[in-house]
C-alpha cells in the first residue's frame, strides 16, 4: 500500500539544487505493475553546460518508460532535471546518466530517454538512449527501436 509519508519533497517548499543532485529521485509504488503502459515526460526546459566552454546548453528532454514496481514522483524528477543547470557534462552524457539514474531508482520494464538539444556552432544534437530488462520481451523492445528509432 502506498503511504503519501514516503514522498519527502512533493508538497513541500522547493529546493533546488546547485548541481547534479541524482539523490533527490523519488519514487512511489505502481498500483498496475501488471499492465504494460507508458508513461511519459517532456521537460522543455533543460539546461545543462558544456564541460569544455562552461557555456550552457539547451535542450528538450523526453523520457517514456514502462513501469514495473515502482515509478518515479514528477516533482522530484523536475528537481533531478533541473539540477544539471550548473552540471558540465555533453549532451550524450546527460541522456545516459538521466537513464542510468532513473533505472537504478524504478528497475523499469523498459525505458528511453530522448535529448534534443538546440543547435550550437549550427549543429544540433539528438542523443537518444533505451534500455529494455534483459531476458525479457522488453529486451526485444529496446533492440527494436533502437535499429527503428527517428525522431
Amino acid at each position: 500500500m502506498e503511504r503519501k509519508d514516503e514522498l519527502t519533497i512533493l508538497g513541500k517548499k522547493t529546493e533546488y539544487k546547485q548541481d547534479y543532485a541524482p539523490e533527490v529521485l523519488e519514487s512511489f509504488v505502481n498500483k498496475h505493475p501488471g499492465n504494460d503502459y507508458w508513461v511519459r515526460f517532456n521537460c522543455p526546459e533543460f539546461t545543462s553546460l558544456c564541460p569544455i566552454t562552461g557555456q550552457p546548453d539547451f535542450a528538450e528532454i523526453r523520457i517514456s518508460y514502462l513501469p514495473d514496481m515502482k515509478m518515479v514522483e514528477s516533482k522530484s524528477l523536475k528537481l533531478y532535471l533541473f539540477s544539471f543547470r550548473n552540471h558540465g557534462d555533453f549532451h550524450e552524457d546527460c541522456v545516459n546518466i538521466i537513464m542510468k539514474d532513473l533505472i537504478k531508482l524504478m528497475e523499469p520494464k523498459y525505458i528511453e530517454v530522448t535529448g534534443i538539444f538546440t543547435p550550437r556552432g549550427g549543429i544540433s544534437i539528438y542523443p537518444y538512449c533505451n534500455y529494455g530488462r534483459p531476458g525479457t520481451k522488453y529486451e526485444e523492445l529496446a533492440q527494436y527501436r533502437l535499429r527503428n528509432h527517428d525522431l
